[in-house]
């Protein structure tokens, strides 16, 4: 049984898909990276141990248009185990402070932002079941489908950043809607995904940046599967 298209409309007033090798100040690509349009998916319907996500395509709606912005971050994260203790009440949650009132240090930092505003996209995915699953595919595809059309979604999906939220709409591929936007660029090595897609995903799996030579030909960026040997697999996140 072949996977089907499963298209999305996705918009939003601001987008910062953030180039892996800046690490202080964040600069955004000029289109929606793969690691970005699957975390929508994700948003939606996700079932790990089952299947995971293909981007396949991502057709660009609207012109990219740049921002710069000035954001508050917490320069520290919570510990994993902390919270682990804190969900099996063995110990009291404890919030990460942004200033400490007792002294003069500060847990936040100002950091540069240039995102993008007023994004437009038709994204374009396909559900690839782990082996033992593949005769759930149908089912998987409809109770994505149900969850798509009502609105429904597990967490709200962003572009890039929390606070940069994602809407979203069900689309049926190849009937007739907005017309991609006329234009070719070549973005070279751009982020394909930040987890090793061989295998299921768990909340504790180390990062493992891959790349692919991204271009974008009359609106339309083309999405290779991960198997295919132009996505440069397991690059070092250092």
């Amino acid at each position: 049984m072949n996977a089907k298209d499963q298209a999305l409309l996705a918009w939003g007033e601001l987008a910062c898909f953030t180039r892996p090798e800046l690490k202080a100040e964040r600069f955004s690509y000029p289109v929606m990276t793969p690691s970005a349009a699957r975390g929508i998916y994700d948003a939606i319907y996700c079932k790990p141990i089952e299947f995971r996500w293909q981007i396949t395509a991502i057709e660009i709606l609207a012109p990219p248009s740049y921002i710069s912005l000035r954001r508050n971050e917490v320069k520290e994260r919570v510990n994993e185990k902390a919270v682990q203790r804190w969900m099996k009440g063995k110990a009291r949650p404890e919030p990460l402070w942004a200033d400490d009132t007792e002294s003069d240090a500060k847990g936040r930092t100002q950091r540069q932002t240039m995102a993008l505003r007023n994004v437009r996209y038709r994204l374009h995915a396909q559900i690839r079941p782990w082996p033992g699953f593949e005769e759930r595919l149908q089912g998987l595809e409809m109770q994505f489908r149900r969850r798509a059309a009502a609105g429904k979604c597990f967490y709200q999906p962003c572009f890039g950043c929390r606070e940069f939220p994602a809407y979203f709409e069900l689309v049926e591929p190849g009937v007739p809607g907005e017309v991609r936007l006329q234009l070719d660029m070549d973005l070279g090595l751009m982020l394909y995904d930040v987890f090793d897609l061989w295998r299921p995903g768990t909340a504790t799996a180390e990062k493992s940046i891959s790349l692919f030579h991204a271009g974008v030909r009359d609106g339309l960026l083309e999405v290779p599967d991960w198997a295919d040997p132009r996505v440069l697999k397991g690059m070092s996140s250092e």
